[in-house]
């Protein structure tokens, strides 16, 4: 049931509110005021019954996921941190400072499975159209990187060792009697695999991984063998991933890499630093001029970087409601020139049948577009990007719209501060009533007096 609306707030008259309290001037209060928090309670009020027990606000569920984000906290931590900070109340939509916490970090995975990734993409048009028209700019930069997923790096004796102890726990739950557990025998194989490295421990080494997928592999089939109908039903999915990752070989395509995030697969970027990445790729879509996000989604699969195109545009005509001219990217996408109404500018070199001022504008555009690879590492180091603890590619798909989010919020707050720090002589009373559209070609105008 939705939390009941409240018509009308009467605090104490000893103590002021929070709106009393707090400087106004700060970002993030500003930025609480600026969002249009009704817009989410009548897009999400869908998702809640008329019965039952009132839920926490929607209004307290969006901020907290925004301030995670923002801020760079886990579940846990930023309800310790709500507690503590005013100025995250008053965001949440909060009259009165409160001393407990607003609801149990489950809570916050409760409403991101309740939303999902619909939801949390109306999230990312709501971060995008408080800049305005910035967000409607008729060409965008675009490009992949890749979101890795809280695995390990996979071998296959990790594996094997995970399906044999997954096994063991199968049958404790099903009230199965294993003819043999091999406790002591994967003990030694474990021990025997450190001797990778060495000269001497290779042979120990290879004789252990193989003694483990030979176990592994008589567990599964013991299991097959003596669980019954309805349990076998309930293990039907998870004996066929064991059977599956059994079988695979080095040299093989669509390979399982972790058994309880199946879906990841292997992206090599080219880095020198890191030439193998696990998760799943990402696709930004950022305005030329302005560098707000207006599209950005998870690939299911390892695709071509052209063919990622049509899904992130749809994207950015979904948010922004109207249909890119131009798609700047780099050589990655070559071999795409159009996409629908779209135009796809790769970098190349220049043709006779190119005038001065055509090459001039391309040469500014293709190092405009350099001004994303900043942005996405932003959001992997500031914006929880660069590992995504979230479960399932419905995880990878919010955490990178959330990320995106944030980084709009954020921009958002800069420029608004900005404005108070190359002014520090407007007065104090006038700034809190004037919007900030209308501050901007002041802000112009301080920042090139600061140059």
């Amino acid at each position: 049931m939705r939390a009941k609306s409240k018509s009308g707030y009467q605090g104490s008259f000893l103590l002021p509110t929070l709106r009393e309290q707090l400087d106004a001037r700060q970002g993030l209060y500003k930025l609480g005021e600026k969002i249009p928090w009704k817009d989410f309670e009548q897009e999400f009020g869908c998702f809640y019954s008329e019965e039952g027990r009132p839920a926490k606000p929607i209004r307290l569920m969006v901020g907290l996921l925004l301030l995670k984000q923002m801020h760079n906290l886990g579940d846990e931590t930023v309800v310790e941190q709500w507690v503590q900070n005013p100025y995250f109340q008053f965001f949440c939509g909060q009259e009165e400072f409160s001393w407990s916490a607003p609801c149990e970090p489950s809570d916050l995975v409760h409403f991101r499975h309740r939303i999902g990734e619909g939801g949390v993409q109306i999230i990312l048009a709501v971060s995008a159209g408080i800049h305005g028209k910035k967000a409607q700019e008729k060409e965008v930069v675009v490009d992949t990187t890749v979101q890795e997923k809280s695995i390990t790096y996979p071998t296959d004796s990790k594996l094997h060792r995970k399906i044999i102890v997954r096994c063991w726990k199968a049958a404790d739950q099903e009230g199965i009697k294993l003819r043999r557990r091999y406790r002591k025998e994967v003990r030694k194989c474990v021990l025997s695999l450190r001797g990778w490295r060495t000269r001497h421990g290779q042979k120990a080494a290879r004789r252990g991984a193989r003694k483990l997928k030979t176990i592994a592999a008589r567990l599964v089939r013991e299991l097959g063998r003596k669980l019954s109908q309805p349990g076998l039903e309930r293990q039907q999915e998870n004996l066929a991933l064991y059977a599956r990752v059994l079988k695979q070989k080095p040299g093989d395509s669509n390979k399982v890499y972790s058994l309880h995030e199946s879906h990841v697969y292997c992206v090599s970027k080219g880095k020198e630093h890191k030439k193998y990445e696990f998760g799943t790729k990402a696709s930004l879509a950022m305005t030329k001029t302005h560098g707000i996000i207006v599209g950005a989604l998870a690939l299911e699969t390892n695709q071509y970087d052209g063919h990622t195109l049509p899904e992130v545009l749809e994207q950015v005509e979904a948010i922004t409601g109207e249909v890119p001219e131009k798609a700047i990217v780099d050589r990655g996408y070559r071999g795409k020139s159009r996409v629908g109404e779209t135009e796809v500018l790769v970098p190349a070199t220049s043709t006779k049948n190119q005038s001065a001022k055509e090459i001039r504008e391309n040469k500014g555009r293709f190092r405009r577009r350099c001004a994303i690879e900043p942005t996405i590492s932003h959001l992997k180091h500031r914006f929880r990007l660069c590992r995504n603890w979230l479960k399932g590619f419905e995880g990878d798909s919010i955490n990178v719209m959330l990320a995106a989010a944030a980084w709009n919020l954020r921009k958002w707050m800069i420029l608004f501060c900005a404005y108070f720090r190359l002014s520090p002589s407007l007065n104090s009373n006038l700034w809190m009533l004037l919007p900030l559209d209308d501050l901007l070609p002041d802000l112009k105008k301080g920042f090139l007096r600061s140059d």
